[in-house]
């Protein structure tokens, strides 16, 4: 099922797919400061491990894939927004749990939560009434 022409352009669906879109950028520009971080701080071994490298590489593919759903689901496409849908909960469940067990030093804990806010606002806003109902399955 996708939307149609009509439906894509409505005002509502245009407001939220640009907040859905601001929001996964606001996610990718987070991630990828904080690659250049541990990059700078690379030679400190008691300030950077492979967890870190990991994580944040990690981070910033998630960021790039969540970029791509919001560009499919935009167009219509309901595996993308069904995706979104889930996904975003759940990595924001992730995040909480590395925040609160994860040994990293707290910027990047303090990192990892504004990457959390922002895919909390992005669940919020593909969970809410308007595009749910744009993606009825009929």
């Amino acid at each position: 099922m996708t939307l149609t022409q009509f439906d894509r352009e409505h005002p509502d669906t245009v407001k939220a797919f640009r907040t859905v879109r601001l929001l996964v950028q606001g996610y990718l520009v987070l991630s990828l400061l904080t690659l250049v971080v541990i990059a700078l701080v690379r030679h400190d071994h008691s300030a950077t491990t492979s967890a870190m490298w990991g994580r944040g590489i990690g981070v910033a593919v998630s960021a790039v894939i969540t970029l791509w759903l919001v560009d499919r689901a935009a167009k219509g496409s309901y595996r993308a927004y069904r995706r979104l849908r889930f996904l975003s909960p759940i990595v924001v469940v992730a995040i909480v749990w590395v925040v609160s067990t994860a040994p990293y030093p707290m910027w990047m804990k303090v990192e990892q939560v504004l990457c959390g806010l922002t895919l909390l606002g992005v669940a919020v806003v593909v969970n809410g009434s308007h595009l749910r109902g744009q993606f009825v399955r009929g």
